[in-house]
């Protein structure tokens, strides 16, 4: 079958007899199969992949065969990863893996508080970690600052803030954006690598102020706050690094939408078997939102 379709396709440049001797085949059992219907499975595939495509471009052509095929199983369609990778691999349907990490803050070595995650990044209910971090988008402007904060439970971004410097001001903007939205109760840990906001006093102060516990990663080492720079290697990947930006209003309104339309509402997780925030948090008692 598969010399039958390279006959079809190298048609325009060789005589069919030319290519059938070569290969092998008879010329009449290449146009029978020219003229045969296609089979079941033949149209399933071709209907499916339609609706891979239209997959595919809802998450913005990131998403690879694990994340559709977890999307399609969501919509009752019985179907195995294999099947989703190859149709996706002859269709042409590739996703965005995220580049590895790279630490973008200033760390105070100086700073006495300590590790309370110790790289234990799950937590069993909502708002009882948070992890903080900021990274730089570049713009023909000049250096765009985004400061973010994410829960644990559900790796929903409940904070963020951006500006156009790093001082400690768009840290704690990021942090009071969250505190306001989710309120948590007394006791959060709330950790970030050592950069200088995130030791400052002022920062300190604010968490204190809403009785949440200060936690540090090791200098040097962006592995201790893995969660907040997986989120930094999915936005460069699937937009920051997709565009050019020309001003920092145009980053700030796109990184605004992939958060607050996309990313918490839509992406797909594989650490949360492949649901979005929004659907974990849906998932989660109000007893359990409330505790």
């Amino acid at each position: 079958m598969n010399r039958y379709r390279f006959i079809a396709v190298e048609k325009a440049h060789y005589s069919v007899a030319q290519l059938c001797r070569v290969l092998q085949v008879a010329a009449s059992g290449y146009y029978a199969w020219r003229h045969r219907p296609p089979s079941p499975r033949a149209r399933a595939d071709v209907a499916l992949t339609e609706q891979i495509r239209a997959i595919h471009a809802r998450s913005r052509c990131t998403y690879g065969a694990p994340r559709v095929h977890a999307d399609l199983r969501q919509r009752q369609q019985r179907v195995s990863r294999k099947r989703v990778a190859r149709l996706m691999r002859a269709a042409g349907l590739v996703g965005r893996p995220p580049r590895r990490f790279r630490r973008t803050t200033d760390p105070d070595l100086k700073v006495q508080v300590g590790d309370l995650v110790q790289r234990q990044f799950s937590a069993t209910a909502p708002d009882q970690k948070w992890f903080a971090d900021i990274t730089y988008i570049r713009t023909w402007e000049g250096w765009l600052y985004l400061a973010v904060i994410l829960d644990a439970y559900s790796r929903k971004v409940v904070g963020w803030a951006m500006a156009d410097h790093l001082r400690t001001e768009l840290a704690t903007d990021a942090l009071q954006t969250a505190l306001t939205a989710r309120r948590p109760n007394p006791g959060l840990i709330h950790h970030s690598d050592r950069g200088v906001q995130y030791t400052s006093t002022a920062y300190g102060e604010l968490l204190s102020a809403h009785r949440a516990r200060q936690s540090v990663g090791r200098p040097g080492t962006c592995w201790d706050n893995a969660v907040a720079e997986s989120f930094f290697a999915t936005l460069k990947t699937e937009l920051i690094y997709r565009h050019v930006w020309s001003t920092r209003r145009h980053a700030e309104l796109a990184i605004f939408e992939f958060i607050a339309g996309w990313y918490n509402q839509h992406r797909r997780h594989s650490s949360l078997g492949y649901s979005s925030p929004a659907e974990v948090e849906r998932r989660t008692s109000p007893v359990t939102l409330a505790a």
